[in-house]
């Protein structure tokens, strides 16, 4: 691997280190996730957005993006669907009655384990800002020179980074201390996820193609 490449890769890493650390629907879902079902079932939604992640590296490589960027109606349909589905995610969240108990592993309900990875993956894959995102990062960061391959190795490296930075997350959220005060006081924390998924449901549908 050339200096060049070195560089090249190190800029790209850190863009999206910062991208991926900042608050946004990815890490409100694992946040509520890690609090109401535990560490497992958050870990699988992190590997949904990481498997999400590798979408918008596929349609960047391919020069699909540019499409959902210069397309106005593209651009719309995207920014509908990833409205709707963070407002239906609102919306369940504000009808929460809160835990009753803890939940472990074994207790939690199949519907939530099987739609875990579902969850994390149309979170990321439905954010028309993550799609305008990649788009830009491989068309101003990336130098035409660079070969695909190398291109889909930071790609590849950019998925892991996300499944590995969410899982350290859902650890963190997923320890005792934090679920226990999630006991308490769930009914509120989840109202109050509600409204955050419905303010980012809102911060979507305002989005507009750079």
């Amino acid at each position: 691997m050339s200096q060049g490449l070195w560089i090249e890769f190190g800029a790209i890493a850190l863009a999206h280190g910062l991208a991926v650390a900042s608050p946004g629907p990815d890490f409100a879902l694992i946040l509520r996730q890690s609090l109401r079902y535990g560490r497992t079932t958050a870990i699988r939604s992190a590997f949904g957005i990481g498997c999400g992640i590798l979408v918008h590296v596929s349609y960047a490589l391919l020069g699909l993006g540019l499409l959902v960027r210069n397309s106005p109606m593209g651009f719309t349909i995207l920014k509908v669907a990833g409205t709707g589905y963070l407002a239906w995610m609102g919306w369940r969240a504000l009808q929460s009655r809160g835990p009753t108990h803890l939940m472990v592993e074994d207790e939690t309900p199949p519907g939530a384990r099987r739609g875990a990875w579902r969850r994390g993956f149309l979170t990321n894959v439905l954010n028309p800002k993550a799609a305008l995102f990649f788009v830009t990062l491989y068309t101003t960061l990336v130098s035409p020179d660079t070969s695909r391959g190398w291109q889909a190795v930071y790609g590849a490296w950019m998925a892991v980074w996300t499944f590995g930075w969410f899982s350290l997350v859902a650890a963190l959220f997923a320890r005792p201390s934090w679920r226990q005060a999630y006991l308490r006081s769930g009914v509120w924390v989840d109202r109050a996820m509600g409204v955050v998924f419905l303010g980012f449901a809102v911060n979507v549908l305002l989005a507009k193609a750079r």
